[in-house]
């Protein structure tokens, strides 16, 4: 499961940009970057899981250079893009194993789930007056016991793999509407390609999730 997040911080922007213009551009960057995950992903199907995982690590260089070269877009987005494909060659293996032992209508009903999910999750911070800001201190909290239980889990198996799969959907469920809380808010100073990466992060981490349950869930049929 990927964990990693972008540092949620203030940032000072130049200009302000309209909320439906960001929201616009933010969900059409983050659409390209699911598109560019999914062909790398099919394409690395066939891929050894060494493969794979030199592919997460060059992907986190990637996302930290997202930020790094925020005040050049073309560069930032060209960095996120490849970023993307990263996280396809990383996740396409793990993807093709579900498809093949439980079969495809898991991998379609997870990210069918997840399209959703995140629909409904947007629509419930532009629909409402709550500003889920104010979660974003505890949300920022629970990914961090989230990513600590996950390394100690990884020595111990104190943490049942259905278990954390549901602490990570919580988890990531809580910073999707942060997230989108921050869009409504005109980006806090965050570019338009790190609020694209912070919503892609989140959907990503809940795709994986769900795979898991509804994997695991197939299987005790």
């Amino acid at each position: 499961m990927y964990q990693y997040q972008q540092q949620r911080r203030p940032f000072s922007a130049p200009t302000a940009v309209p909320t439906a213009s960001l929201l616009g551009q933010v969900l059409g960057i983050t659409g390209a970057g699911f598109l560019v995950t999914a062909v790398t992903g099919y394409l690395a199907q066939g891929f050894p899981y060494g493969a794979s995982l030199v592919a997460m690590l060059v992907g986190f260089g990637f996302l930290i250079a997202i930020s790094a070269t925020r005040r050049n877009p073309a560069v930032s987005m060209l960095m996120f893009y490849a970023f993307t494909a990263c996280e396809g060659i990383g996740i396409g293996p793990v993807v093709a194993t579900y498809a093949r032992v439980d079969g495809s209508a898991v991998v379609v009903n997870a990210a069918s789930t997840t399209g959703l999910g995140m629909l409904v999750l947007a629509g419930l911070v532009y629909l409402t007056s709550f500003d889920y800001r104010r979660l974003s201190g505890i949300a920022f909290g629970a990914l961090i016991a989230l990513v600590i239980a996950g390394l100690i889990s990884a020595f111990t198996h104190f943490l049942h793999p259905a278990v954390y799969s549901w602490l990570t959907l919580a988890v990531f469920t809580l910073l999707v509407l942060v997230d989108f809380a921050r869009i409504r808010a005109g980006g806090a100073g965050a570019t338009a390609i790190e609020l694209a990466t912070s919503i892609y992060l989140d959907a990503i981490n809940i795709f994986l999730a769900l795979l898991q349950i509804f994997g695991a869930r197939s299987r005790d049929d």
